[in-house]
């Protein structure tokens, strides 16, 4: 049996009443809830409000990036929503994830800050064609991983693929986040570096984003028990 609490639902939508829908479908559910760009941008503050007047945790995921004085007056003024769990791009350096780290280390709630090291779209020709990062994608991923951990992060967000070598590097306390989840009878999507759930839980990681398997199957909570059943 899979742990509800690893999973973290991908709630991506701009239609008000099917993301009230899927919080309702789930309602009951240990699963976090992840409120991304789409969904925030649309729907806005009021989403993550609703979301834990429901009872979940909740995963903001904007992916902030930008001069480090930019994001740390970003994350202060986020700071007055009741998330559990926020990101950075580790691209945007080191002085931006430290004073991204000073600010959440301040806000009495403590949630966890993570960093995207390389998203699960990327494929190794696109990080050396399109980034000009040259290397193994795992090279990249995981000195990002112990940048952010020096800068003060809890973990990052990575590909289940890459959860061994982060730990190995930076300790197994140190948070792996994971999207890129499809059970074996979805599709990978627009996802390139995936895995089965069972499969991430093997190689170790914290928690899993699974998104459209679940939030598009004709039951969200039948599809949500059959991933449970490992």
């Amino acid at each position: 049996m899979i742990a509800e609490e690893k999973i973290i639902i991908a709630l991506d939508t701009q239609d008000e009443k099917r993301f009230s829908s899927l919080l309702s479908a789930l309602e009951g559910k240990k699963v976090w809830v992840k409120i991304g760009m789409e969904c925030f941008y649309s729907l806005g503050p009021s989403a993550v409000h609703s979301a834990k007047e429901k009872g979940y945790k909740i995963f903001l995921d904007l992916k902030l990036h930008d001069i480090p004085n930019t994001v740390g007056k970003s994350l202060s003024a986020l700071s007055a929503l009741p998330f559990d769990m926020i990101n950075v791009h580790a691209a945007g350096g080191s002085e931006m994830m430290k004073k991204a780290a000073e600010v959440i280390h301040g806000i009495p709630s403590s949630p966890l800050l993570i960093a995207v090291t390389q998203l699960t779209s990327t494929s190794q020709r696109m990080m050396n064609d399109e980034q000009r990062i040259s290397g193994d994608i795992l090279e990249s991923v995981t000195h990002f991983a112990k940048l952010a951990k020096d800068c003060g992060l809890h973990g990052v967000v990575s590909s289940p693929l890459e959860t061994q070598a982060i730990k190995l590097i930076c300790g197994s306390r140190f948070l792996t986040v994971t999207p890129g989840i499809r059970p074996k009878s979805s599709g990978s999507d627009d996802q390139v570096r995936i895995t089965t759930p069972a499969e991430a839980l093997r190689l170790g990681t914290d928690y899993m984003v699974i998104g459209r398997p679940i939030t598009e199957a004709p039951s969200p909570l039948a599809a949500l028990e059959e991933i449970l059943k490992g």
